[in-house]
């Protein structure tokens, strides 16, 4: 049976609400949202505002991260989501993040993060 120790997920989202992408304290305010969605632990958040447009966001989690880099002017997103542990579940994100950003298109990749075949006789070779 394989185990894996983390769930990361890359979104891209096209066709979004370009006010929301250039608002720094909206984008602060999802990630927190985002972070308590997915049951995920804050330590964090950091946030920047680029000249003319643009904005970049990380959530520092006891868990792991969630971070996001705007382009108003494609009305693009990407993030990272990605979660450690058994309470956390990134997926519960994804409301809070289509809610405020707005994404008319969107792909996920979902990633299985130190896949183990057995947790407790991990080895490198």
């Amino acid at each position: 049976m394989f185990k894996h120790l983390g769930k990361h997920l890359i979104l891209e989202l096209w066709g979004c609400d370009e006010k929301a992408l250039d608002d720094e304290e909206g984008i602060r305010e999802m990630l927190v949202k985002s972070v308590e969605a997915c049951n995920a632990t804050l330590i964090c958040v950091k946030t920047h505002k680029f000249c003319p447009q643009g904005v970049t966001g990380v959530a520092v989690l006891a868990e792991s991260h969630i971070a996001i880099h705007t382009y108003p002017e494609y009305g693009y997103a990407a993030l990272d989501i990605f979660t450690c542990g058994e309470h956390t579940d990134p997926y519960k994100a994804l409301d809070v993040l289509k809610k405020f950003l707005k994404p008319k298109n969107w792909q996920i990749m979902d990633i299985k993060r130190g896949i183990m075949e057995n947790i407790g006789t991990f080895e490198i070779k």
